[in-house]
C-alpha cells in the first residue's frame, strides 16, 4: 500500500479531529487540564458518546503525555504505565450530585505513535484510532502534527493488515466490517457479533472517505503491514488483554465496576460479584472469565 502523503485523507482526518465536543466532554477535558495540564500534550475524545449531544454512559478519552512521572503522582503507576501502557482510570467531573463519568486512558505521545506502526504486536491502538475521534486539546502545533501523523499511520496499518488478511472487496462496508472482526479477534472482546457492522453504520461517510482516498477497491501489492504473521498478533493480543486486566486490578480505581458495566453494556450479560470477589479481583478473575465465556460475553 502506498503510504505517501494523501491530501484527501489528511483533510478527512483533520476535519474529523476538529469536531467540537459536547459540553459534558469539555467539562472533563477542563478537569484533566486543571489537574495535570503541564504534563498533557493532547487529549482525544472517542467512542459512542462522541456522537451524542447528550451522551449517556461513560465518556472515553485518551490523554497523551510527555513523561509519565509528570502526570502520575504514584511512582508505582508511573512504572507500570511505562512497562505496560496505557493506564486507565475512572474520573468524575462537574456537579457532585450528577457528575459526568469518564474513562481516562493515559499513554505517552511517543508510545502512542510507536504502537500505530504495522510491526507493532499490540493491535489495540491502531484498531481503535482508525475509528473517528476528536482532538479536544493540543499543547501546541507540534503536538497536533504528531497526533495527526500517528492517526494517519493507524489508518495505513489497519488497511494494510486488512488487505493482507482478508480477500479484497469492492465494497467499503464489507471491507470495514471484515477489518473490525479481524481486530476484535485479537482481543478479549465483550462485543456482540454485529458490532463491526454497527461501527461502520455509525460513521459510513468517514469510512467510505478513507476507502475512496486510498483506492481500496483497486488491486494492491502485498501491503507493508505484513511483517510476520497475523496469528502472532491474534494470540499475543489475547495475552496482552489478560495482562492488562491483571494490571488494572492494581492500578484502575473502580476498575471492577467499570469492567462489569462494560460487559453488560456490550454483551447484555450481567454479573453480580460476591464480597469476596470484590476484595480479591485477581483470584476471582479466572472463574469470572470462564463464566463470561460460557455465557457468550467474550470470544
Amino acid at each position: 500500500m502506498n503510504t505517501a502523503p494523501n491530501p484527501a485523507l489528511i483533510t478527512l482526518l483533520e476535519t474529523t479531529l476538529a469536531q467540537p465536543a459536547n459540553s459534558a466532554a469539555q467539562m472533563v477535558v477542563d478537569a484533566i487540564l486543571a489537574a495535570h495540564g503541564g504534563a498533557v500534550r493532547a487529549i482525544l475524545f472517542y467512542g459512542s458518546c462522541r456522537r451524542s449531544d447528550q451522551p449517556e454512559g461513560v465518556l472515553d478519552f485518551y490523554v497523551l503525555v510527555d513523561r509519565y512521572r509528570n502526570y502520575h503522582a504514584s511512582l508505582f503507576r508511573t512504572l507500570m504505565n511505562r512497562l505496560m501502557p496505557p493506564d486507565v482510570s475512572f474520573m468524575r467531573a462537574g456537579d457532585p450530585a450528577s457528575p459526568v463519568a469518564s474513562k481516562v486512558t493515559v499513554i505517552s505521545l511517543d508510545q502512542f505513535a510507536s504502537r500505530m506502526r504495522p510491526n507493532s504486536i499490540d493491535t489495540t491502538l491502531w484498531a481503535r484510532f482508525t475509528q473517528p475521534s476528536s482532538l479536544l486539546y493540543a499543547a501546541d502545533d507540534d503536538a497536533k502534527k504528531q497526533v495527526i501523523a500517528a492517526l494517519m499511520q493507524a489508518v495505513h496499518t489497519a488497511c494494510g493488515w486488512a488487505l493482507h488478511c482478508t480477500p479484497a472487496s469492492p465494497a467499503s462496508s464489507v471491507f470495514w466490517t471484515r477489518l473490525f472482526a479481524l481486530t476484535y479477534g485479537a482481543e478479549l472482546r465483550v462485543e456482540r457479533g454485529n458490532r463491526p457492522q454497527l461501527i461502520y453504520d455509525n460513521d459510513p461517510d468517514y469510512y467510505d472517505g478513507i476507502f475512496n482516498s486510498l483506492e481500496l477497491d483497486s488491486p494492491h501489492p502485498l501491503p507493508g503491514a505484513a511483517h510476520g504473521h497475523w496469528a502472532l498478533r491474534r494470540h499475543a493480543g489475547k495475552i496482552l488483554s489478560i495482562l492488562r486486566l491483571c494490571k488494572g486490578a492494581f492500578t484502575f480505581e473502580g476498575g471492577v465496576d467499570y469492567l462489569l458495566w462494560k460487559v453488560e453494556r456490550h454483551s447484555g450479560v450481567a454479573l453480580t460479584l460476591s464480597p469476596w470477589q470484590r476484595r480479591h479481583p485477581i483470584l476471582a478473575a479466572p472463574r469470572l472469565l470462564y463464566q463470561l465465556y460460557r455465557r457468550g460475553a467474550i470470544r
